[in-house]
């Protein structure tokens, strides 16, 4: 079983703090994951990554499989060496994939079937299949194969899917135990709770699944549109059913204040795009709220990005020259972003995990809200 060890537990929140240990690295938590869907976070070099202090990123099983193929992965002993990236990896199953697909697949109670939507091929995932991809591409920690239901979903409809959910999870993780790595390191498989807004189908999903008994717990099915406080309730609900020894990954979320929230519920791992994709978009990340670096206010502006933070881009350039680099279509302009946002990132969940261990919890809370949710003056 995946080693987590609870490091300490903030007493007035459900706010935890703790260490999930794998042969590739130990990573603390709560932990924050830079999304490297194709095998690269967009416009960060590895070695960048070690600079911001990323101890652990993501990738995709549906992107790899399509490009370059596992077969060229496997080829190079797997994806940390062909990657070069030799800390610990996730990989998602590719289930929210498939739903964004939906025009191109076909559900069974056998699997997905769906045309590329590179070439138009045909192709069919399995949960035998799904496990057989995961263990070529070697990662640490894996996902079952799932159907991300839309939202608003009907409940009819989030039944019958969960129904589904469950019966590939209980194959996956047959399929899992019935064969092994093919790199020199473990694996550790996830199931992933589904059940829409419906709390009662979201407790019916968490409660098979525990009873499965898998390595970790991620909720999924959530930051799909549905309001945040509704998310928030629900991840409030499904932690206090999931086990306390074993990690929760919250799928695909999110903003400085969703994690805040969310750990303050009792999750523990976190992905999202944000920092890379709004980074490439101009929009950083500051302990002050966001801001469009590529504003005219910024023009004759000596200061970093942001006064905090330690990062290369802050400690070398004025948020003038990012701007400058922007408005000339530079690539530096969109690395200087993409790398600034991941370090702000990666930094405040250090200091959420220092909040936690220190018992200042809500209090940090409380000041680091406040001072997000204050609205800068821009000129256009």
């Amino acid at each position: 079983m995946l080693e987590f060890e609870l490091i300490k537990e903030d007493e007035r929140s459900k706010a935890r703090a703790g260490v999930i240990r794998t042969d590739h690295g130990t990573i603390p938590s709560p932990v924050f994951m830079p999304v490297g869907t194709r095998g690269t976070v967009k416009a960060m070099e590895p070695r960048e990554l070690l600079e911001v202090e990323a101890p652990i990123i993501l990738g995709n099983t549906y992107h790899l499989y399509q490009r370059p193929g596992v077969d060229v992965i496997e080829k190079f002993g797997g994806l940390h060496s062909f990657i070069s990236w030799h800390k610990p990896i996730l990989t998602d199953s590719g289930g929210f994939q498939i739903l964004s697909l939906s025009e191109l697949r076909k559900l069974t109670k056998d699997g997905v079937r769906f045309r590329s939507h590179i070439d138009g091929s045909y192709h069919f995932f399995s949960p035998e299949k799904i496990i057989e991809v995961e263990r070529q591409i070697g990662a640490d920690i894996i996902m079952v194969l799932d159907e991300c239901a839309p939202y608003p979903a009907e409940k009819e409809y989030v039944s019958k899917s969960i129904e589904l959910t469950h019966d590939w999870a209980a194959r996956c993780k047959s399929q899992f135990e019935t064969s092994g790595p093919l790199y020199d390191s473990k694996q550790f498989l996830f199931g992933i709770v589904q059940g829409g807004t419906y709390l009662d189908l979201r407790e019916k999903s968490a409660r098979q699944l525990v009873n499965d008994n898998f390595d970790g717990y991620a909720i999924g099915g959530l930051a799909v549109g549905e309001p945040a406080e509704l998310m928030y309730q629900v991840v409030d609900f499904v932690t206090d059913i999931l086990p306390a020894g074993k990690p929760r990954y919250l799928m695909g979320v999110g903003t400085p204040e969703n994690l805040l929230q969310a750990i303050e519920r009792g999750v523990d791992m976190f992905d999202c795009v944000l920092p890379t994709r709004n980074g490439r978009n101009a929009q950083v990340f500051t302990s002050e709220g966001t801001l469009n670096i590529k504003n005219s206010i910024y023009r004759l502006d000596g200061a970093p990005i942001d006064e905090e933070c330690d990062c290369y881009a802050c400690r070398s350039f004025s948020r003038a020259y990012i701007r400058h680099l922007f408005n000339v279509d530079e690539i530096l302009g969109l690395q200087l972003a993409s790398l600034h946002n991941l370090r702000f990132f990666i930094s405040f969940m250090t200091k959420i995990r220092s909040a936690i261990t220190d018992g200042c919890f809500p209090e940090f809370k409380r000041s680091a809200l406040s001072k997000l949710n204050t609205k800068k003056k821009e000129e256009i």
